[in-house]
């Protein structure tokens, strides 16, 4: 099940969940590093989109709490480490 990413302007509250539970999922190692960039990409256009709002707070650590988790994993999977450009 493959989402594009970048296909609209804003990112949907949840699509961001859907694609980050698509890399931590991913069963085949070399889609792993794409499946992370694209969930990055979705979490950091999301984060910036809620960056005005006040009344975002619980989405907003959720998006870090996530964006930290696929550090991690990247790190794991000893998969280059590098800020994802949206």
């Amino acid at each position: 099940m493959d989402n594009a990413v970048g296909s609209t302007a804003h990112t949907a509250p949840f699509d961001w969940r859907d694609l980050y539970l698509q890399a931590l999922f991913e069963p085949q190692r070399d889609r792993m590093h794409a499946r992370i960039t694209e969930a990055e990409r979705a979490l950091l256009r999301r984060e910036r989109e809620l960056f005005a709002e006040s009344n975002a707070r619980i989405e907003r650590e959720a998006l870090t709490n996530a964006i930290h988790a696929l550090y991690a994993l990247r790190a794991c999977l000893g998969l280059e480490n590098h800020a994802a450009a949206a």
